[in-house]
């Protein structure tokens, strides 16, 4: 007889009791979750994690006494446990939710803002699936962890136009904080990044900014058009693909919103695919954490075009699977620790020439 498998344990933190019943009733419906409490604030939240050990939780972002970020700066070294936050669209919202991410959580709720009961419904759906994701996350590395607050101001020098390089980087669940470990080894006068990670419409920018506070390049959220010149970073739009293009001596990208691909708008995969034929050899693609397989064939396209491939290892990775399904399938060509992944990148580039 087939064991039965075990549901889902989830703790829903919030300070509106009409959210948490909202949530707490909508999260009960599947099967596969069962929620095992409620709290109204952090201080709450810590006892009944001790008391239940939760395997996820959801968190409101902004709530009084205590607010999610310093809560999760508290919680995560002392008992790890893979957190979706639940989010407003404000600015405020916005800013507190890349803090939290940076200080743990793994996901992204939107709160709805337009015609509530739809957005509700949407809510709930997509809270279920990212729980479940959630669920499966490696955040046993913040165990005993001092989250950094160290800041580097951006370097204003001026920039060269060449497009001799580009650097095509690939992430998806945990790939905030990934991402910022890796750019922030870039000294200002590396070529030029395109990044797509996958994060709901409207976070984006906020992400390219706070990347831009800690980065010695410019960072910015991609617009139609923009050149890829080195000293620059352009993250993917929310909701938009983002392709790179030749024109002439230099590089552009290029934002679509068509379909989905891979599940994703944006898609590494888009973006890989055309940084394989219009970049060729003088690509580095680098896949980092992620659930799922987007990017595993743009990648493979870009090896065969003749660049440089680099994937994040099981180890460090929140959740090995875009950097194990590109490996699998054999578009990477080196594999390393995340620590390791922007100094090899660098030394690669200096032994090769910019």
């Amino acid at each position: 007889m087939k064991p039965t498998r075990k549901p889902i344990r989830v703790l829903v933190v919030d300070d509106s009791a009409l959210v948490r019943n909202i949530l707490s009733k909508g999260l009960s419906m599947d099967k596969e979750i069962e929620v095992v409490g409620t709290a109204k604030d952090p201080y709450i939240a810590r006892d009944m994690i001790i008391k239940h050990r939760p395997d996820v939780l959801t968190l409101d972002v902004e709530m009084p006494r205590m607010d999610g970020v310093e809560f999760l700066r508290k919680l995560m070294p002392q008992y790890p446990i893979p957190v979706v936050m639940v989010s407003s669209l404000t600015q405020k919202g916005k800013r507190i939710t890349l803090e939290a991410l940076e200080a743990g959580a793994v996901e992204i709720v939107p709160k709805p803002t337009t015609n509530l009961a739809r957005g509700l419904n949407e809510m709930m759906n997509d809270l279920i699936h990212k729980v479940k994701v959630a669920s499966k996350a490696n955040v046993s590395h913040w165990k005993n962890k001092r989250p950094s607050k160290t800041r580097i101001r951006c370097d204003t020098k001026a920039l060269s136009e060449s497009t001799d390089k580009v650097v095509a980087i690939g992430a998806s669940t945990g790939g905030t904080e990934a991402i910022k470990q890796v750019v922030s080894t870039f000294p200002a006068a590396f070529p030029g990044v395109v990044i797509v990670q996958h994060m709901p419409a409207g976070f984006t920018r906020m992400f390219a900014e706070r990347l831009n506070s800690l980065c010695a390049m410019e960072v910015k959220e991609a617009s139609n058009g923009d050149k890829v010149i080195p000293g620059r970073i352009l993250v993917a739009a929310g909701d938009y693909h983002m392709k790179v293009r030749r024109s002439g001596g230099y590089y552009y990208v290029d934002l679509v919103n068509g379909e989905k691909v891979s599940g994703h708008r944006p898609s590494v995969n888009v973006l890989m695919h055309s940084v394989a034929k219009f970049v060729g050899p003088n690509a580095i693609g680098i896949m980092l954490t992620g659930m799922g397989s987007d990017g595993a064939e743009g990648m493979l396209a870009m090896r065969e075009a003749g660049a440089k491939t680099v994937a994040q290892d099981e180890e460090t990775s929140v959740f090995y699977g875009m950097p194990k399904v590109a490996y699998e399938i054999g578009a990477v060509e080196k594999v390393l620790p995340l620590d390791e992944i922007g100094p090899y990148i660098i030394q690669t580039l200096s032994r090769n020439g910019k």
